[in-house]
Parts: C-alpha cells; structure tokens; sequence
C-alpha cells in the first residue's frame, strides 16, 4: 500500500543551515498491517510519519500510495487523498473545545457530499462503537484524556480511511489509559485497518506487528515480531 523509496528531505538551504532529517528512506508497508516507528528525539520519526501522511513534503526520492505516485498529485488531488484515504490521530487529541463529542466527529464529513442527517447518524455510530454513546453532546472539557483520544480516533475513522495514522497517540495518557487505547488500536487492526504509529515507549510499540527504528535520519531496523 505504502511504498517510500530513496526518500529524503532537508530544512533551511545550502545558503544558510541545511538540516537533513531524513537521509534515503525504503519502506514498504502492506494493507492490514500495524507498523510502530520508534527512534531518540530528533531521529526524524515524526517527520517520516508526516510524509507518510502527506502533511509534509519531501525533496528526493519517491512516494507511491497503492501505486499512484504522490509527489504527482495537484494541490486537490493531495487534499481529496488525506481526507478519503488517511485517518489522523494525535499526541494532544487536537479536538475543537467549542464543538461537542459529536461534532468534533463530524468534521472530515464537512468536505464530503453527505448531509447533515447522513452526518449525525454516521458519527453517533462510530462515537458508539467506541464506547461514547453517552458522550455525544459533552464538549473535550468535560471528557477524561482517554474519552477524548476516542473522539479523536472516531473523527480519524469517520471517512473509513484505508490509513491510520497516529503520532504518540499514548503520549498525553496514564499508562492504564494508554493500554485501553492500544487493545482498541488492536482491534480496528484485527478488523483489518492498516495503522502506522510513531511512539517512543517499547511497551506501546509492542502493540503492533512490525517497528521500524530509526537513528539520525536513517531506518536501522525492520524487526517484525515473532
């Protein structure tokens, strides 16, 4: 599904500071697996997980998503990919204190032709499967940390995106919440999700089938679990 060759990419210029933070990346990720990227701070894992997500760009190398180049996208086509195909979960949740469980939810389905009935009903069901029925109409203040990584995962689950993309999604959490969050994780695995997740704790990455080490820019292991 995902397939990186000699990716690289660099900030600031020749002129100045040039900051390489990804040096000649290979990485092959198939549909349904459950990838973890570990690596020290600054090791550049968090910036391959915005390549990888197509929030950030790259300067050398290439980029394939189920065979289509993603470097060749236009402007449209690269914003229509990240809203069908990639579902986002972050370290600080980055839900909208002003909008309830509900909405919060709803919004990648903004920049889709469905209606706002379609919407609601669409987004009730997801917040229920992940426990929050009774949650629909509480805003992210009034929700514990790990409610609030639920609505998160329902908003980056609500356009049933073939990507799931997860950026220290324990990271803000108490360890019992965080292995809540991990047995869901394992399950949209088992129902056949494909998630690629950066962390930097070995008991998180544990969950997944396969972690990807990095260290200065460069992947220097692969190992998928026994």
């Amino acid at each position: 599904m995902i397939a990186l060759s000699g990716l690289s990419k660099a900030y600031g210029s020749i002129d100045t500071s040039l900051l390489i933070v990804l040096k000649n990346i290979h990485l092959d990720i198939s549909e349904g697996e459950f990838v973890a990227i570990m690596g020290p701070s600054g090791s550049g894992k968090s910036t391959l997980l915005n390549v990888i997500g197509c929030l950030d760009s790259f300067d050398a190398g290439d980029y394939r998503f189920n065979q289509q180049s993603v470097s060749a996208m236009s402007k449209d086509a690269l914003a229509e990919h990240r809203l069908l195909n990639i579902g986002f979960v972050f370290q600080s949740f980055n839900l909208i204190a002003e909008l309830t469980a509900l909405q919060n939810a709803e919004l990648p389905m903004l920049y889709t032709r469905l209606n706002k009935s379609d919407r609601q009903i669409r987004a009730k069901d997801q917040l229920s499967q992940l426990g929050l029925a009774d949650r629909l109409t509480h805003k992210p203040t009034e929700l514990s940390g790990g409610q609030q990584q639920r609505v998160a995962i329902a908003r980056a689950l609500i356009n049933d995106p073939k990507v799931l993309i997860a950026d220290e999604p324990t990271g803000s959490l108490d360890t019992e919440t965080s292995v809540d969050i991990m047995n869901l994780f394992q399950s949209l695995h088992a129902s056949g999700k494909t998630i690629v997740m950066v962390t930097h704790e070995e008991d998180i990455a544990a969950f997944a089938t396969r972690i990807v080490r990095m260290r200065d820019g460069k992947i220097v292991s692969y190992r998928k679990k026994q």
